[in-house]
């Protein structure tokens, strides 16, 4: 997921840039390529820290799914807009949020057993 995230975030700078120079809203497409990839590795950091918790703590795995999910539906939504220029994928965008919000609530609520 990080890996990803670094990639995506290497082709928005370089790649993307020079795919999107003419259109009339890069500007405001490179802000969203730019969000997409900010929140996709910050969320794998937390993905990390679930995994390094899986043995220790019953809701990591829960925590783990809501960032995979949300990346995917948050990013992922963020990156084919900027790509297709289709808004209307900014409506699902949220509901990664609203995933992204629960993974870090299951964080706050991970308690490791005790052996």
């Amino acid at each position: 997921l990080g890996a990803l995230a670094v990639g995506l975030g290497a082709f928005g700078a370089h790649g993307l840039k020079s795919w999107l120079k003419d259109d009339p809203d890069v500007v405001i497409r490179l802000g969203w390529w730019e969000t997409a990839t900010h929140y996709h590795l910050a969320h794998a950091l937390l993905a990390a820290v679930f995994a390094l918790l899986w043995t220790s703590s019953p809701r990591a795995r829960t925590g783990l799914t809501l960032s995979v999910v949300g990346v995917a539906i948050f990013s992922g939504s963020l990156y084919l807009m900027t790509l297709t220029n289709i808004r209307l994928l900014g409506a699902i965008t949220p509901i990664g949020g609203l995933a992204l919000i629960g993974a870090w609530i299951c964080l706050g609520l991970c308690r490791p057993r005790h052996r």
